[in-house]
């Protein structure tokens, strides 16, 4: 005991400070070091409640997109007939009454269209099969009358409804009935969800501002109603846009259908401007498809004729009449209305096409009022136009170096041997200049 003691009061007076702290037990130390800190069980239930969430939205966020693209087309559809509900709002009629009558007039108008088109349809259809063993026969006396054959149109009947191909077709077409209906059933369901949501954001518009701005200071909210008043006049003004150069190009069409004695040239003028400009990507194709079948039945040259025109005015109205249309009601570039079509059918398919010009237009006519501009300087540059000094293009520069050397061609020519005798000129009183 002794020992230990005189060996503690060496080690208290060894130390530089005159006093030691007390050394914990081993036992005690090995405690401190396994035990777990207490913030880290709460970390890591709170970093498995983040990811949990996380999951959980994503999800949600997957099995609601079509919900949510249905509420993004009907908002817009919504935006579109503002103006005209405003319009009938501000002379004494409730919201919901004028909104209603607007969908009962697009309505009436789509069911017409449609109820004209399924008539052309169906009579062209039985005009087809009926005038079928007329072309099978003119097809058969050419086959016959250059290949050397003897083809009938029986025999050709017999080999076609006995063959393997067509009985595959005719399983398949009867297995896929059910798919084209619940296609069409879905499709008609997606409609209706798109129709009443448009009808309630065009009827209680006000009320859904009211509603939005309730929850923001006063200077966010004047935001919000400049950001909708600049949606609602943008896309009124792609709508109008698309309806101007579908008029045009249904009236284009309709005199070249008329010009070639197509039948039906009213309702396929329609059909043309309508599908060509509101069916984003394919609508060109599928709008011009259906006059040249028309034609065909007339004559197959009249199908060709078609085709050339649809594809020469297609090139007219998307570097000539869409530029200028589109500058003028929405605002916005071609290059960018063109890349904003390419975006959004990346995004969200032919909705996105649709939407984006009036999206973008919205979003860049919100934004201008956040960025501030400055006078442009009145530089050359900023026309285009280069200096001859650093800007100086390569060609102007060979040419100068050309005109150059033709210059002093001739001068070192004249006399090879030397100067000449007269030597060099003097001046004054002949004794020579000082230099300068």
């Amino acid at each position: 005991m002794a020992s230990t003691d005189e060996t503690g009061q060496l080690g208290q007076q060894a130390s530089p400070f005159g006093t030691t702290p007390p050394t914990p037990p081993p036992g005690d130390a090995a405690g401190q070091g396994a035990r777990m800190p207490r913030w880290l069980p709460r970390a890591m239930m709170l970093a498995l409640a983040l990811v949990g969430l996380f999951q959980l939205g994503s999800w949600a966020f997957h099995q609601l997109t079509g919900l949510l693209i249905n509420v993004l087309i009907a908002f817009f559809a919504a935006l579109a007939i503002e103006p005209a509900v405003s319009r009938m709002a501000a002379r004494g009629m409730r919201r919901g009454l004028a909104t209603f009558l607007v969908f009962i007039g697009l309505l009436i108008a789509i069911a017409g269209f449609v109820t004209l088109l399924g008539s052309m349809l169906a009579g062209q259809i039985i005009k087809i099969v009926e005038d079928f063993p007329a072309y099978l026969d003119s097809v058969i006396s050419w086959i016959n009358a250059h290949f050397n054959t003897d083809l009938k149109r029986v025999d050709v009947q017999e080999g076609l409804l006995r063959s393997d191909w067509l009985r595959s077709y005719v399983q398949n077409s009867a297995t896929g009935v059910l798919d084209v209906s619940a296609q069409v059933l879905g499709g008609l369901f997606q409609l209706l969800t798109i129709t009443l949501f448009s009808f309630y954001f065009a009827a209680d518009g006000p009320r859904l501002r009211r509603a939005l701005c309730s929850v923001l200071p006063p200077a966010r909210q004047a935001e919000v109603l400049r950001a909708w008043e600049i949606a609602v006049d943008k896309t009124g003004g792609y709508l109008y846009s698309r309806g101007l150069m579908a008029l045009i190009s249904g009236v284009a069409h309709y005199i070249l259908l008329e010009f070639l004695d197509v039948p039906y040239a009213p309702v396929l003028a329609v059909w043309v401007g309508l599908v060509s400009q509101f069916i984003p990507t394919i609508g060109t194709y599928l709008a011009g498809a259906l006059p040249m079948l028309i034609a065909f039945t007339v004559d197959p040259w009249y199908a060709l004729w078609v085709l050339v025109f649809v594809v020469v005015y297609q090139q007219f109205e998307n570097y000539v009449l869409q530029p200028k249309l589109t500058a003028k009601t929405v605002d916005i570039h071609p290059a960018v209305a063109f890349g904003s079509v390419i975006a959004g059918t990346a995004l969200l398919g032919a909705v996105g096409a649709l939407i984006a010009i009036p999206a973008v237009a919205t979003l860049q006519a919100f934004l201008g009022a956040y960025v501030k501009r400055y006078d442009v300087t009145d530089d050359p540059r900023v026309q285009g136009h280069r200096g001859r000094g650093r800007g100086a293009s390569i060609v102007t520069r060979v040419r100068s170096l050309l005109e150059g050397r033709r210059g002093t061609a001739p001068e070192s020519s004249a006399d090879p041997e030397g100067p000449s005798e007269s030597g060099p000129p003097e001046s004054g009183s002949g004794k020579g200049s000082a230099p300068a």
